[in-house]
């Protein structure tokens, strides 16, 4: 099993480099990308709208969401599974960042990404504020796939830790009464 869903990881990341690069995105992509390098475009939203009154209880949740992120992501899961990245593993890949020194799964980017978007998503009722964000995260996960840094199991599994993170950030400021 496990097998199979190497080869359609692989299959994705070739599909990708055969049929979607092009000049054009070989220049937006590295950008997208560095929007989301530490999370720094969620914490600048998050401080935004916990200046602004209507927004600072999802400002400080998704700050939360953040912090767990992290603590589960990069401090737990990563060095648990060290997964090897793509470009480590596929030969001949000409990589358009630097490269990531971190494991591989699951996608750091894409979790922070998902789990500031679905923060704003659960909590803000204006479409207006919340489809941008999640388009965001969303062009930031295909990033990192059109990259080579990481195999769309590991962006599965970011978007997943994300929404994990939301929902734990949720429940503990519920059960503490913080927000």
């Amino acid at each position: 099993m496990l097998d199979i869903i190497l080869s359609i990881d692989k299959w994705i990341l070739e599909f990708i480099q055969t049929y979607m690069h092009n000049p054009l995105l070989d220049k937006i992509m590295p950008f997208i990308t560095k929007l989301g390098n530490w999370g720094v475009i969620w914490i600048i939203i998050s401080i935004i709208f916990i200046l602004n009154k209507k927004y600072r209880k999802a400002g400080i949740l998704a700050i939360c969401s953040l912090l767990i992120v992290v603590i589960l992501g990069e401090g737990l899961i990563k060095n648990i599974v060290a997964r090897p990245r793509p470009f480590m593993e596929i030969p001949n890949i000409d990589l358009l960042i630097s490269k990531p020194t971190s494991y591989s799964f699951p996608s750091g980017h894409t979790a922070s990404s998902f789990a500031a978007a679905m923060v704003y998503a659960k909590m803000i009722d204006d479409k207006r504020i919340v489809i941008p964000l999640v388009l965001l995260a969303s062009m930031i996960a295909f990033s990192r796939l059109y990259l080579m840094v990481h195999y769309p199991t590991d962006i599965l599994g970011g978007i997943i830790l994300g929404l994990l993170s939301t929902k734990l950030a949720y429940v503990s400021c519920i059960i503490y009464k913080k927000l």
